[in-house]
């Protein structure tokens, strides 16, 4: 199992340059879970392709199923305390830090692109492709 930023999920689902990593993670470890703000993430990353006319909207709908079916049954509310806590320390947004903490709960990797999560947290953190690689 791993955690799966938000970012991946889209990855994964919106064809692009990142997508053969996404894919080559979820070959490695078919197990995704994440905190339910995933959901929101996502649907705001489409109705971003939606308004720019990147994609229609029955596009955008036919690309969140396969996410949604992806995570289902592995979307956690994470407690508010070490998610403040942890964004007070590193200096990061909550909601980045939702993942990580998830990530510390479950004892597993946090698999993302993000840069700061990346730097801010390397016992957690790690990127797609190093995560692929084993």
């Amino acid at each position: 199992m791993i955690v799966a930023d938000t970012n991946l999920i889209a990855y994964l689902v919106l064809p692009g340059e990142r997508t053969g990593a996404a894919e080559a993670v979820l070959r490695a470890d078919p197990v995704w879970a994440a905190p339910t703000l995933w959901r929101s993430e996502l649907r705001n990353v489409l109705a971003t392709y939606v308004r720019t006319g990147a994609l229609a909207l029955g596009d955008a709908l036919s690309m969140a199923e396969p996410a949604e079916a992806l995570m289902a049954g592995r979307e956690f509310s994470v407690p508010t305390e070490p998610v403040l806590a942890l964004a007070f320390s590193s200096g990061g947004a909550a909601y980045d830090c939702e993942f990580v903490v998830l990530a510390r709960e479950l004892a597993v990797r946090l698999v993302t692109a993000d840069a700061w999560l990346l730097e801010a947290f390397p016992d957690t953190a790690v990127t797609p492709e190093r995560f692929a690689k084993g």
